[in-house]
């Protein structure tokens, strides 16, 4: 397939706090605006950022103010109810109608946000397992293979009877630990591959993995594996340019810092208290200081404040003010890394060999005013103008030093198979205190660092003195007995 006959998408991604929904909305003006009119006579923007999909709490997920979009249509925004789960296969689903719509209608879909798992998920097909429905509000089940029926029938009664009624929603690991528990075992039992992969705390993963074997008939294992042998060669949906917004770590600290000052002082912990109210009004488990016991792993309640904040709610004084707000600045620069992360050692390697239909630009938003205009705004439009006229476009890695040396990475091996077995978690035994609440630690660098946490420490010094007084224990006994 050549380029050309790709529709075109641009996407814009990055940390947090680096005016990705700026430049967006300047990349949509100038094409709006502009009198030299391609077959793209205007564009809109499509929101990927997980947490701007729900309704309101616009401060804490900060979205870009009606007022400042300056007209330009914002998608699937504002759009869910706090509570509700969202997740990628439904956002990609949602996406694809929305872009042939656009695209039928001569308009350009930007989409941009800090979710880049969702746009990779975009770009390139093939790598989600999606859900098949068998008429209104009802899921196909499909035969189940011979091997994995036999693995079925040999279940516990209670694990079986929980297999053939999955819960319609995942249980919380907080709330209803037990039930989390059991939803792991069970997949466990039935692919003990894919369970190694997740958390017995990551109860929508674990389900979501359990409903894709009665739906498939397969086991997700399985289906990963089959996906590896074309997934490596497959091609993107899209012809696409794409923006990788960067700024300097030690700028971007300093403006991510300044945000939460701006969220707080713009009624942050206002959001946060009403948040809170709803979240109590849902939660049917309350703990022993008659408390609603919250689960912070839903929807809006992710969101980056809300937990941090609730402390403060609970205690309202000055001084756990100032560690709700140092916690929150912590949190955001950590999730700013973990972007960055994302980007370097999964989108990058994904493009590099679909270079031909995806063309990723870094630009350096480390400064605003006149730089922004210089090394943001203007190069950008450019390389629109000419990504939408089927110019030849520059090499990526010429636009500046930064984007010479962060383009460049050591090659990866992004094929699912592979990603799989080296994300596998493991059960510490020596925290494990109770066998159904396991400790469950990432294999690999997690690892090496749990094992070096005073608390693994403690419990391993701990262990071994156990250890050391039933071996003496034993010792004597033994002697006793023989004398």
């Amino acid at each position: 397939m050549s380029a050309a006959a790709l529709r075109p998408i641009v996407t814009i991604c990055g940390t947090t706090g680096v005016g990705k929904s700026k430049l967006a909305i300047e990349l949509a003006l100038h094409l709006n605006q502009s009198s030299n009119k391609t077959q793209w006579r205007r564009a809109k923007i499509i929101n990927a950022d997980s947490m701007q999909v729900y309704k309101g709490l616009d401060v804490i997920t900060n979205k870009v103010p009606v007022s400042e979009r300056h007209g330009i249509p914002h998608l699937l925004m504002d759009f869910k109810q706090p509570g509700e789960q969202y997740v990628v296969g439904e956002w990609v689903q949602d996406t694809l109608k929305l872009i042939d719509e656009m695209h039928n209608n001569g308009e350009l879909p930007i989409i941009v946000g800090g979710t880049s798992y969702w746009i990779q998920h975009l770009i390139f097909p093939n790598r989600l397992v999606s859900k098949e429905v068998d008429g209104p509000g009802q899921q196909k089940e499909a035969v189940l293979s011979g091997d994995l029926q036999n693995a079925v029938l040999k279940l516990p009664p209670e694990l079986f009877a929980l297999f053939e009624n999955l819960p319609p929603e995942p249980p919380s690991a907080k709330l209803d630990p037990d039930n989390a528990f059991k939803l792991h075992q069970l997949l466990s039992l039935l692919d003990p591959v894919i369970s190694g992969r997740w958390h017995w705390k990551d109860t929508r993963k674990v389900l979501r993995n359990l409903e894709i074997i009665k739906e498939s008939g397969k086991r997700p294992s399985e289906i990963i594996q089959e996906q590896s042998k074309v997934t490596t060669d497959s091609n993107p949906r899209f012809r696409t340019l794409c923006f990788w917004l960067y700024s300097e770590p030690v700028e971007l600290g300093r403006r991510l810092d300044s945000r939460v000052d701006d969220m707080i002082s713009q009624g942050l912990v206002e959001e946060v208290r009403s948040m809170r109210k709803l979240a109590e009004n849902n939660s049917s488990s309350w703990d022993q200081t008659d408390r609603p016991i919250l689960d912070y792993t839903l929807g809006i309640f992710q969101a980056i404040g809300y937990r941090e904040f609730c402390g403060y709610l609970d205690q309202p004084t000055e001084s756990s003010f100032k560690d709700a707000v140092i916690r929150m600045k912590l949190s955001t620069r950590q999730y700013a890394k973990r972007q960055i992360s994302w980007i370097r050692n999964k989108l990058l390697p994904a493009i590099e060999p679909a270079s031909t239909y995806v063309h990723m630009y870094l630009l350096d938003a480390s400064a605003l005013g006149d730089d922004w205009v210089a090394n943001v705004q203007n190069p950008a439009i450019r390389l629109q103008n000419a990504f939408l006229s089927d110019r030849e476009l520059p090499a990526p890695n010429t636009l500046s030093d930064t984007a010479s040396n962060l383009l460049t990475v050591a090659p990866k091996d992004v094929n699912p198979t592979s990603v799989l077995e080296a994300r596998r978690r493991k059960v510490c035994p020596v925290c494990t205190v109770q066998e159904d609440r396991p400790v469950m630690i990432e294999e690999g660098a997690e690892w090496e660092i749990h094992r070096n946490t005073k608390a693994h420490r403690k419990m391993a010094s701990r262990a071994s003195r156990n250890s050391n007084s039933d071996y003496r224990v034993k010792t004597n006994v033994e002697n006793a007995q023989t004398t």
